[in-house]
Parts: structure tokens; sequence; C-alpha cells
């Protein structure tokens, strides 16, 4: 049972944690590296003693990862803020991760498109240009 609870409480602080660092990065970061992030999730353990925060921005993969680093580079400051704001014994430490699932996602659905229209093509071209009542092509 205690176990279960546990896994409750990991998910609340993390929740917690989303709100505020969202907050504490638009408002606090300064590095330039650092643009508009969206926080998609916070994993934190159950010992609550580390977190992952994954985060998407626009700008592709090479931002993203620029970003990854100026957070990474502000994580101990954002965990003394967070303390701050935070009811908890130890604030967990910080890792902040690049979340390219956005981008995978229209990569995908581009490539789904592309072969959904590539195989359209191919079935028109098979079929011919027919019309209703004329059965044989002309």
């Amino acid at each position: 049972m205690a176990t279960h609870r546990d896994y409750h409480r990991s998910e609340r602080v993390g929740d917690q944690m989303q709100r505020e660092l969202a907050d504490l990065i638009r408002l606090e970061v300064k590095d330039p590296r650092v643009g508009m992030v969206t926080l998609s999730g916070v994993e934190v353990t159950r010992d609550l003693a580390h977190a992952k925060v994954f985060f998407t921005q626009l700008g592709g993969e090479e931002k993203g990862i620029e970003a990854e680093r100026g957070l990474n580079h502000a994580a101990g400051y954002l965990r003394h803020a967070l303390g701050t704001r935070l009811r908890l014994r130890s604030v967990p430490t910080l890792r902040f991760i690049y979340d390219d699932t956005p981008e995978r996602g229209a990569r995908i659905s581009a490539l789904i498109d592309s072969a959904i229209a590539e195989d359209e093509a191919r079935h028109s071209e098979d079929d011919g240009p027919t019309e209703p009542g004329d059965e044989t092509g002309n």
C-alpha cells in the first residue's frame, strides 16, 4: 500500500514542479539559448531525489539541443528557486531533456500522407480515365 501512495506523491510533486518551473523559466532564465520552451512533463523518482524535465521548443532539433544545454546550465539555480516555492524537505536534482516527439510525429505524418498520395496516384493510373457507362475506355 505504501508504494501506491508514494507513486501518487511523486506524480503530484512532478505536476507541481512542472507548473513552478514553467513560471521560473519564463520569468527568471535569461540565457539566450533558452527561447520559448514548453514543458511537456516531469518524471520524479519515487524517492524524490531526481527529476527528468521534458520540454519542447519550436525551431527544430538544433535549437532544442541548445536550449537543453542552457536549461541544464541553469538547473542549480532553478532547483534553488524551486526550494523556495515548494514545501519539500529536499528538492530533486533537475535534468532537462529535449523532447522531439512533436517533430517526429510531424515527420511520420508527412510520410504517411506522402505514401497515401503515391498509392492513390498509382491506383488512378491503373484504372485509367473511364467515364461511367463507357466500358471501352474511350
